[in-house]
């Protein structure tokens, strides 16, 4: 494998791990700071919200800049914030960090996957997404139990200093590695990029991954307190049962990229109805161990089946006359549904309804995704005119 692509899975890797790990934290992070769970919750929120709201904004402002120095910039960034974080006397400032961090999280997963497929032939750009693709999965597969393990065993700032470490080696890789030249090609206009987001398809595609994350994070935020209060296992068991959930998130992958390559739309729509059935399910499963083992499984497989459908659809109704901003705009609409779904989870535990209703919630929201896949599912079919495509450009 291409040595550059290997560089470039391990930064995606340490990105992902830093999203998604807080959540296996949660506990140890509200008792320590002194806030409640749903508070802690918050810091999901925060770094979603964070992506959303900034990442298209830097990755426009930034388009001009050579591509390597600002991918190296963008990890050092990275590092310092989370290092800053295990270092955080409280809880705003460790809200601060983690908004800080996730600057760097969109336009550098934009950047990774249009420097990778630079990198090789005309005819292998597909695997090498598929390989950039791998990276982040690990990171729920591998960076997540692991990093709760750490979290549980030596602190949640054990944590945040191994995934500080990461940044700094992934930084030292980018500058040796990484070659520069072809992949640094002059940026798409701006106005070009922008016009992407006019196009109803891509208004739609987005709906559906931010409801389509937006259901699983609903649930999958308070994981760690469901699977201590609700199925009653030990702290220490909560990374390797997380563990479980990053292998079906996985296998999931795997299974949801052969269905989009087959039928995009119809197997988003039964994979989408999918999430909804499985998170209805599990809410019941939850309070028996051996159930909430097998359905948790289940529900990292459902939600790893959608992402391949989701990002697929919004790459084919963005086009590639402006990737970089299309991939930016596929993270942000994702992270809405991870922000939304984190908020919503809180304010349920809030009402005091509990944990179980928080995973029905979760259900409710990737519902009203399926019926927002199967509207469009209707509009391809009937649709006589497809929506133009970009211009490829010229250049990586």
């Amino acid at each position: 494998m291409n040595r550059s692509i290997l560089v470039l899975m391990f930064c995606l890797f340490s990105v992902g791990s830093a999203e998604f790990v807080i959540a296996g934290l949660l506990p140890g992070i509200a008792s320590e700071l002194d806030v409640s769970v749903s508070a802690a919750g918050m810091l999901v929120s925060g770094y979603a919200i964070a992506i959303v709201l900034a990442g298209p904004a830097i990755t426009l402002l930034t388009g001009r800049l050579p591509r390597k120095p600002l991918m190296i910039a963008l990890m050092t960034l990275f590092a310092v914030s989370n290092a800053a974080g295990a270092l955080a006397p409280d809880y705003t400032t460790l809200m601060v960090t983690r908004v800080l961090s996730a600057f760097t999280h969109c336009t550098f997963f934009a950047l990774a996957l249009v420097v990778g497929t630079g990198l090789v032939p005309a005819d292998r750009q597909g695997a090498a997404i598929a390989r950039l693709a791998i990276g982040l999965n690990m990171a729920n597969v591998l960076g997540v139990p692991l990093g709760t393990l750490l979290g549980t065993e030596f602190g949640w700032r054990s944590t945040l200093w191994a995934v500080s470490l990461f940044g700094v080696i992934a930084s030292v890789l980018l500058a040796v590695l990484i070659p520069g030249g072809r992949q640094d090609g002059p940026p798409s206009g701006a106005l070009a990029e922008l016009r992407v987001l006019g196009r109803s398809q891509v208004v739609a595609a987005i709906g559906m991954s931010a409801l389509g994350c937006g259901g699983v994070f609903t649930a999958y935020t308070f994981i760690a307190p469901l699977l201590e209060d609700v199925s009653g296992f030990g702290g220490s068991a909560v990374g390797v049962l997380l563990l479980l959930f990053g292998l079906g998130t996985f296998a999931g992958s795997a299974i949801g990229g052969k269905l989009t390559d087959r039928a995009l739309m119809p197997s988003l729509c039964g994979l989408l109805g999918a999430v909804a059935v499985v998170l209805a399910t599990y809410s019941l499963l939850v309070t028996n161990q051996w159930t909430s083992a097998v359905g948790l499984v289940l529900f990292g497989m459902s939600f790893g089946a959608i992402l391949p459908g989701l990002q697929a659809r919004v790459m084919r109704s963005s086009g590639i006359g402006a990737p970089t901003l299309a991939l930016a705009v596929n993270i942000a609409a994702m992270n809405i549904g991870i922000a939304f779904g984190s908020w919503l989870g809180g304010r349920i535990l809030d009402t005091g309804m509990g944990l179980r209703t928080v995973v029905l919630a979760g259900a409710a929201v990737a519902a009203v995704g399926f019926l927002l896949s199967l509207l469009e599912l209707f509009r391809d079919r009937t649709r006589t005119t497809p929506e133009p495509a970009a211009e490829v450009p010229s250049h990586v």
